[in-house]
């Protein structure tokens, strides 16, 4: 294994053999002493034969607690963007070996039959997929469809640690945060009477002024949760081992306030994570922290623009030049010269709400009705632009 910063590269082309519906297994260790399982795999053309090639993933799959890579020429497609749609034997492969696809940036299809007009076929056969414990370990890993050259398939490249620019956090209301006892004060104390006569400019200054509050609030508060998890781990572990070896009242005392510690921090990570993934159907009791954090890594692999076509239709894939096409794009969108309008026409098209109904639609909505309307709103719904959400 070598090292490129933070590129990993791994070479299993030593004096292996390749025959079809075969694969390769290896484990190796980084500098950093983890351990990750790499499995290379060559399928059958035949489905039948291919099947006993996924029951030989799934077994692989059922002792495997390490960042597990899955890769290579399956011979068959699971989406209909890929050619014709994929086999179910091959998707349900894939769910219970708790594998995902780590996507890829560059052309859609990894072969080409080399024949042109009707007969010309494309399909996407090659993909890497991973574990879940992978994706933790390595969370900006990237596949690349390479040129093909000499070859009907394309080469396939894994970069382990992109590089990307930080991005500035827009404010996100925690709905955990209404449970803290210093909460309520937090908010009186920071919204304030302004002295605009605009009201909605008051309203605005007050939440901008209040998110700022809490996010500094939340800072001081709860900190790095995740950090705080880990080091009271340790604590626990000690304290753990100090009443094993000396089993007295007061150690177990010890051992009790820090286990009760852990537990209420386990609990806001996994609301954090919940509200995160926006999933709303699990029953509270059990600890779903992991499920939830792998639908949020996956929805942000799903809202990551990898590549950009431009009006002249070049493919973009480089950060830099993605912003800028994006810029542009929306920039001539939103400034394009307004076509003149014959409202003349109007007066050809019956009128429908009668003049009393329009005065009812142009009323004002009562204090009560506004009230109602907000405090109707869905607790688990996400925030707006405001970051808010209905809680």
């Amino acid at each position: 294994m070598e090292k490129f910063g933070y590129l990993w590269k791994i070479d299993f082309r030593w004096n292996y053999k390749w025959t079809p519906n075969s694969y390769y297994h290896s484990n190796s260790h980084i500098d950093d002493g983890h351990e990750i399982h790499v499995t290379l795999v060559y399928a059958s053309t035949h489905r039948l034969t291919r099947i006993a090639l996924w029951d030989d993933l799934y077994t692989i799959a059922t002792t495997m607690t390490s960042p597990w890579l899955v890769g290579g020429d399956f011979n068959v497609i699971i989406d209909d963007l890929e050619k014709y749609g994929g086999l179910p034997n091959f998707i349900h492969c894939i769910n219970t070996c708790r594998l995902i696809d780590l996507g890829f940036k560059g052309s859609m299809y990894t072969w080409w039959n080399e024949r042109t007009d009707a007969a010309c076929i494309f399909k996407r056969l090659d993909r890497c997929l991973g574990n879940q414990t992978l994706q933790d370990l390595f969370p900006n890993l990237e596949v690349e469809h390479l040129i093909k050259q000499g070859s009907d398939h394309s080469p396939l490249v894994i970069t382990s640690g992109v590089d990307r620019n930080p991005i500035k956090k827009a404010f996100r209301f925690l709905n955990f945060w209404v449970e803290h006892e210093a909460f309520q004060k937090v908010i009186a104390k920071n919204w304030q009477e302004d002295h605009s006569t605009d009201p909605f400019f008051n309203f605005h200054n007050k939440q901008q002024r209040v998110s700022k509050a809490l996010s500094k609030w939340s800072k001081d508060s709860y900190g790095d949760i995740f950090r705080q998890i880990d080091t009271l781990t340790e604590v626990v572990q000690n304290h753990e081992q100090e009443f094993e070896n000396n089993p007295t009242s007061t150690n177990r005392e010890r051992l009790q306030k820090v286990q009760v510690d852990l537990i209420n921090l386990y609990a806001v990570e996994e609301k954090f994570w919940k509200q995160k993934a926006g999933m709303q159907w699990f029953v509270d009791g059990d600890r779903n922290t992991k499920i939830f954090h792998a639908h949020v890594n996956g929805k942000r692999r799903k809202l990551q623009i990898k590549r950009i076509q431009d009006d002249r239709g070049e493919w973009l894939d480089k950060e830099e030049e993605i912003a800028q096409e994006a810029i542009k794009f929306y920039t001539k969108q939103f400034t394009e010269e307004k076509l003149p309008s014959d409202f003349d026409m109007l007066k050809y098209i019956p009128k429908m709400v009668s003049e009393e109904q329009n005065v009812v639609i142009n009323e004002l909505p009562e204090e009560e009705e506004v009230k109602n309307a907000v405090f109707g709103l869905n607790e688990e719904s996400a925030g707006g632009p405001h970051g808010y959400t209905g809680i």
